[in-house]
């Protein structure tokens, strides 16, 4: 049974393992530090706990073990601090592992819910998913024997991952198959990317950042590399969107990709190890183009911060709508090899020194997500259908209306697919069509030629914003 005296002596032990971790110097003593501890506590309220602890292990309709119910206490312990301060349990501090690295052993497969059943949405590159020739929207009636049906999407993945080399038999229906088919995969060490990107037309880039995990930062270098690789960019949007956050090295890893210099972010805290300062390096992936930032209520933490210092330098234009304003950063502290705490330790700051602390990141342009529509007129000739027109006068291909339909039919049309990278693909447009201008002499009214950079690319300076 515990006691108010024992409880009291544990804490006091608990205190004193903890405070190195908030820098504490080694030339302190032990024993000072353990009485001071103790003589911090409060004795009526530790009391009070100990009788609550008490009613509860005699009283409870159903027996809980002392070290459940210590558990529960930490647990409420770090919940009643604020809503990102938590308790991490074995499976927790795992998934949050795996998350932060983009690793984990399983199949390789993304997964919803649909119709009550756990339905691929899309298999993996180089997993046993994809090498097994599952396909977006196979629907996974059972696995390793038991019905799927009605089971939770967090257990789903759960009973899907397991110890690399370990096998396990899913039951596929499939569209077109009149029977479910097993299919057995041996379980392997998947990585999640983090960075994905393409060319959205010749010249403007698009990379989307769905976490900000360890390598992030490794990440979003090599897919710029591949989009140099389809020609020099003229532009590049960044899609931030429903991006939770992560960590904070790799958002600052992502900030200095594109700045030459300057501070990034800056953190506070009540210990001085809370208290840093991160600026960029020299170097500019995109030789400085035009660069637009989107963002809505679902870009937290890490997206914050690499909006916010894009849009205090003035190297972006943040477009979207008000971020989720998450301005605190966590810290993980370990207690065992399986579990850990994580508590809030700072506020962190632009470079302006702006808290987005329960505020957010307004955007330089509002432009809200909506499902458009377009206004398809009657078909129209143009003076290329025209029976005897006359050629191009500088010899060109002619853009009849067969020649403009077929055109369309081919350009993916962005506007009612996805009408905020539309909108910002416009704004890098503008911004190579502003900065790229031919200034008119006025005297002559004759425009003067001003040189091109030799590898033509925009080039955006912070007044030009």
């Amino acid at each position: 049974m515990f006691t108010p005296k024992m409880l009291t002596s544990l804490i006091g032990v608990a205190a004193l393992t903890a405070l190195p971790l908030m820098g504490l110097s080694q030339g302190d003593s032990e024993e000072r530090v353990s009485l001071e501890a103790e003589s911090r506590l409060p004795l009526e309220d530790l009391r009070s706990f100990a009788k609550v602890f008490e009613q509860i292990r005699r009283g409870y309709v159903k027996e809980v073990d002392d070290s459940t119910l210590l558990e529960f206490a930490i647990k409420g312990m770090l919940q009643g601090l604020d809503p990102h301060s938590s308790y991490l349990d074995s499976r927790s501090f795992t998934d949050l592992q795996a998350n932060t690295t983009g690793e984990f052993a399983g199949l390789g497969i993304e997964v919803g819910v649909e119709d009550d059943y756990i339905t691929i949405i899309t298999p993996m590159d180089d997993t046993p998913a994809e090498r097994a020739g599952l396909r977006a929207g196979d629907v996974i009636l059972r696995l390793a024997g038991k019905s799927m049906r009605g089971v939770s999407l967090d257990d789903a993945v759960e009973q899907m991952r397991g110890p690399v080399g370990s096998s396990v038999t899913l039951t596929i229906g499939r569209k077109g198959h009149k029977q479910p088919f097993d299919v057995t995969l041996k379980r392997d060490k998947v990585r999640v990317y983090s960075v994905r990107g393409e060319m959205l037309e010749d010249g403007y880039g698009y990379l989307r950042i769905s976490q900000f995990q360890l390598d992030t930062g490794g990440d979003l270098m090599r897919a710029m590399k591949k989009l140099e690789k389809k020609g020099e960019l003229k532009g590049l949007i960044l899609d931030l969107r429903n991006n939770p956050g992560g960590v904070l090295q790799s958002s600052v890893e992502v900030v200095d990709a594109f700045l030459e210099e300057g501070l990034v972010v800056y953190t506070e805290g009540r210990n001085d190890a809370s208290n840093l300062r991160y600026s960029a390096s020299p170097g500019d992936v995109t030789k400085g183009a035009p660069l637009v930032v989107l963002i809505n209520d679902g870009s937290a933490s890490a997206a914050e911060i690499v909006a916010g210092a894009l849009q205090d330098h003035r190297r972006a234009v943040v477009m979207g709508t008000d971020s989720f304003g998450k301005g605190s950063v966590q810290t993980v502290i370990p207690i065992n090899d399986d579990r850990a705490i994580k508590l809030t330790t700072a506020l962190y700051f632009t470079p302006k020194g702006r808290s987005i602390q329960a505020q957010g990141i307004k955007p330089d342009i509002t432009v809200e997500r909506v499902q458009i529509t377009r206004m398809e007129g009657r078909s129209r000739s143009t003076e290329a259908d025209l029976a005897g027109h006359l050629g191009n006068g500088n010899g060109g291909k002619e853009s009849g209306s067969q020649d403009r339909k077929r055109a369309k039919a081919e350009k993916e049309d962005w506007y009612s697919r996805d009408n905020q990278v539309f909108e910002a693909l416009n704004v890098l447009k503008g911004l190579n069509l502003y900065v790229r201008r031919t200034p008119v002499n006025r005297d002559t009214d004759q425009a003067t030629a001003e040189p091109e950079p030799k590898d033509k690319v925009a080039r955006v300076n912070p007044e030009d914003l």
